[in-house]
Order: C-alpha cells, then sequence, then structure tokens
C-alpha cells in the first residue's frame, strides 16, 4: 500500500532528510540545523514516510500566535503526489490547535509550484525581500496566511 504517514522527526531521521535537503536547496541546511529544530521548543518537525522510506519533511518555528515555515522539501522522486500537501496540512492542524493565527513563509519568485500549493491553503503574498537568496540570487516572496 502507498500511503503517506507522517510522523515526528527524529535524530536518526537526519541523514536521509540532509539527503533530500541537498537534492532540493543550491543553499542545504547542514545536520547540526536539523538537530537544532528537532530540540527546539518552539519547533515543528516531520517526517513524510511511504513504504518505510522518508520521501519529505517539514519544519516550523512557533512563537506565541505566529509561525513561520522554515523548511519544507520531498524528494525529487516523489514530487507531484501529494506529499508536500500532507505535510502542511498535518502541522497547519496542530498549528490552530496549539493557537497560532498567522502563518508565514518565503518562497524563491521562480518557484511557481510552491506558489500555487501554498495559495491552495490559503497563503496570500504579503511583501517582497529583494536579494534574499543566494546561488542564485532571487528574490523572495513572502506569504502569510491567518489560521
Amino acid at each position: 500500500m502507498n500511503t503517506v504517514y507522517i510522523r515526528e522527526m527524529y535524530p536518526d531521521d537526519i541523514p536521509e532528510i540532509v539527503s533530500i535537503e541537498k537534492l532540493s536547496f543550491s543553499t542545504p541546511w547542514s545536520e547540526t540545523s536539523f538537530r537544532s529544530e528537532i530540540y527546539s521548543r518552539y519547533s515543528v518537525t516531520r517526517v513524510a514516510e511511504l513504504n518505510g522510506v522518508i520521501v519529505g519533511y517539514i519544519c516550523v518555528k512557533h512563537v506565541a500566535d505566529e509561525c513561520h515555515l522554515l523548511d519544507l522539501a520531498v524528494h525529487p522522486d516523489y514530487r507531484r503526489r501529494g506529499i508536500a500537501r500532507a505535510l502542511l496540512d498535518n502541522v497547519i492542524q496542530e498549528l490552530r490547535i496549539e493557537g497560532c493565527r498567522f502563518f508565514y513563509l518565503e518562497v524563491r519568485s521562480s518557484n511557481y509550484a510552491a506558489r500555487k500549493l501554498y495559495e491552495k491553503f490559503g497563503f496570500n503574498m504579503v511583501g517582497i525581500r529583494k536579494g534574499y537568496y543566494v546561488n542564485p540570487a532571487e528574490d523572495a516572496v513572502i506569504m502569510m496566511m491567518e489560521l
């Protein structure tokens, strides 16, 4: 059966996560960055498993009534199967329960697939961060969703 299972992120998951991170981003997070999020009391970290293999992950920082999407990726071989949607949905449900009111994120201006996904969840563009990304240099679109 090909059901995606969403669960907590654990330190033992980090090697698989870093592998996906390196395939997904030109300036990938380090193992230390993921470990820091796993142990942060303000972070919500999840992985998506398919047939026992980690195929995606999400890291969100939640402080007071605001949260910020820090990192979300799906292995290239498993994209366009609803995995990012499942990760976001799982985290949003928890954030609502925890009293989060505003959910923010930045996304590369050229990442139309991600922007479309976020818009389907109800995120709206609220600004631009000029030159936010490097390698290659690019602006970030700031998006926000009211929960």
